[in-house]
């Protein structure tokens, strides 16, 4: 009987000396269920990622080896903090995700307990909240009920949003889109030239004019005109342009336009691509009262800067092909020069009311007879980098009616 006593003890104890494995217990993305049996949606894009296991976390092994967080459609790993607390691992983006996009989390058997357990493989997905766009944006105005910047530091004072209302967007993932009375509407936003002070630069938006009782143009949006960047649907629906300032590398800065005629025009230096619409009933067929999705860029590297029209290049051109001895052969990127105290970008006009740096009287928002954008606008981004072709049009595909 003492024997069998002994025995019994001695197994017990090798039984409490087997260590515990390491196990997944929860993964959520603030309230959100990110272990859940069908992978969700809707989930923010300033989220952090928290994540728990049955027992410690060896923090060595807490690696961006060990732990990816991928963006599905072009395989980018996003960069993470990942800090590591007893049982618990949190998950940092270094920047905001994109949004209506799938991502992947996956936890690799590399990963180990305090007592040296690999964790068996955990593979998890979800989706971004909203239509799609790429991560990295400079400013983004969603126009979810309020002007705000969702993923930066430019948000407008209350005094600075004029006679705005919100309504259904292109779609129900967008939400709501911000109105414009062709009149009196504008949104001012602080600290303009930090938008576009930048070698490369995309402007990507979406817009649905309203022509009712309007025969003149529509001044989307401007900082400083042209002496920042203007983009502008002209009145006659028969051409649409970005205007602006770049940067010729020495110090000073020139204007141009990324003009699209819309006739398929090809005369003007520099020019390389202008698609011919003359025959499908011109740019009007495609913009006129109506959601479009416009996307600008320009690539420092390459000296190109190419207009998109509902995921399709309408527009490029390249200042390496400007003449030999021109100053624009030198342009290394966008430079605000405009009135510095005047560095509001407008959204709904061409330049903002306080310190104009254009002094007509066509370019005074407080006229209600000019060229106020009338109509809708939504998602309203600027990034300080290249989108490339194809996620341009993941963003149209996401986002078109």
């Amino acid at each position: 009987m003492i024997g069998s006593t002994v025995l019994v003890l001695t197994m017990n104890s090798c039984k409490e000396d087997e260590p515990t494995p390491l196990t997944l217990k929860t993964i959520v993305a603030g309230a959100i269920d990110l272990n859940a049996a069908t992978a969700p949606t809707g989930v923010p894009v300033n989220t952090s990622i928290t994540i728990t296991f049955s027992t410690g976390v060896d923090a060595a092994t807490a690696t961006s080896s060990n732990i990816t967080l991928t963006q599905d459609y072009d395989d980018t790993d996003i960069p993470m903090d990942i800090q590591v607390s007893g049982n618990t691992i949190t998950l940092i983006p270094n920047e905001y995700l994109g949004t209506g996009t799938l991502y992947v989390l996956d936890l690799g058997a590399g990963l180990l307990s305090s007592e040296g357990e690999a964790l068996a493989t955990v593979n998890r997905s979800f989706t971004t909240e909203g239509t799609f766009a790429p991560s990295g944006a400079i400013a983004y105005f969603s126009f979810e009920n309020n002007a705000n910047d969702v993923v930066g530091d430019f948000d407008p004072a209350t005094a600075d949003i004029v006679d705005v209302t919100y309504v259904a967007s292109h779609n129900a993932a967008a939400g709501q889109a911000a109105s414009f009375n062709g009149t009196t509407t504008i949104i001012e936003v602080p600290n303009g030239d930090q938008l576009m002070n930048t070698h490369d630069f995309t402007l990507s938006f979406w817009v649905k004019t309203n022509s009712a009782d309007k025969t003149s143009g529509h001044f989307v949006m401007g900082l400083a005109g042209w002496n920042g960047f203007q983009f502008e649907i002209y009145g006659a629906y028969d051409a649409c342009k970005l205007a602006a300032q770049y940067d010729l590398g020495d110090g000073t800065s020139a204007s141009e336009d990324l003009w699209f005629p819309a006739n398929g025009d090809l005369g003007w230096q520099g020019w390389t691509y202008c698609k011919d619409l003359t025959g499908s009933g011109g740019l009007e067929s495609i913009i006129k009262d109506k959601w479009a999705h416009i996307v600008c860029v320009y690539n420092s590297a390459s000296k190109v800067g190419t207009m998109y029209i509902n995921g399709e290049i309408m527009k490029s051109q390249d200042f390496n092909l400007w003449p030999e001895g021109e100053a624009k052969r030198g342009v290394v990127g966008l430079k605000y020069n405009g009135n510095a105290a005047g560095n509001q970008l407008a959204i709904g006009f061409i330049q903002g009311s306080k310190n104009r740096t254009i002094s007509d009287a066509w370019a005074d928002p407080a006229d209600p007879a000019n060229s106020h954008f009338k109509g809708l606008l939504d998602d309203v981004i600027i990034y300080h980098k290249v989108i490339a072709a194809n996620e341009v049009l993941l963003m149209y595909n996401s986002g078109k009616q």
